[in-house]
């Protein structure tokens, strides 16, 4: 596979983290970051040569619209542990705000993952990766995102609830960022099921 190029990897929107430290139950936690690993073994998530991060995944909590997504600037880090996961407890687009709790900000792509927890109880897990073939390649034969919106926006988050309605979106699980180049996200009810999307894909 082709080497992503830079992105910056910046919080665009208003993180509010309740800094103190917390604990992953061990049925999110392990295939949480065993798949995390296994994605960054492949350089779909991990680091520019400047150091600047890309791609991010996260996990529900169990009913609920919660979930532990790998912190802002891990993605140079080969291996994670529980202080890396911040847990995000509630998102406002319209505010452009964010709500956590950990030890660590929640990843630049948090509004992504938390308009997709929204859209359907269905969905356990998010994956968002870099890489540019990929990329390339599945731009407008997947479900797309419009080319002029960016990532980690309030009108990203708008966006993807958006084209989260499409019952091809629902169908694929998978979706390409438009105006976010390189970005690629997968969903499903586990977090293998959305890893295997992406791992599938050719």
């Amino acid at each position: 596979m082709k080497k992503a190029e830079p992105q910056e990897g910046y919080l665009k929107f208003d993180c509010h983290l309740t800094a103190e430290k917390i604990v992953i139950p061990s049925e999110l936690f392990d295939p949480l970051n065993y798949w995390r690993e296994e994605l960054w073994d492949k350089c779909l998530i991990g680091a520019y040569p400047d150091g600047i991060g890309y791609g991010n995944i996260s996990i529900r909590v169990p009913k609920t619209d919660q979930f532990y997504i790998s912190g802002t600037a891990t993605g140079g880090i080969p291996e994670l542990n529980q202080i890396h996961y911040p847990l995000v407890e509630r998102c406002n687009p319209l505010m452009n705000a964010l709500w956590c709790r950990g030890l660590i900000k929640a990843s630049a792509e948090s509004m992504s993952h938390a308009a997709i927890y929204a859209a359907t109880s269905e969905v356990g897990a998010v994956i968002h990766i870099h890489n540019l073939q990929l990329w390339e390649k599945h731009l407008d034969v997947f479900p797309t995102t419009d080319k002029t919106v960016e990532y980690g926006t309030p009108t990203m988050a708008f966006e993807i609830s958006k084209i989260m309605t499409l019952p091809e979106t629902l169908d694929k699980k998978i979706f390409v960022m438009g105006g976010h180049k390189e970005g690629i996200i997968a969903f499903g009810r586990t977090m293998e099921e959305a890893a295997r999307m992406i791992l599938e894909l050719k």
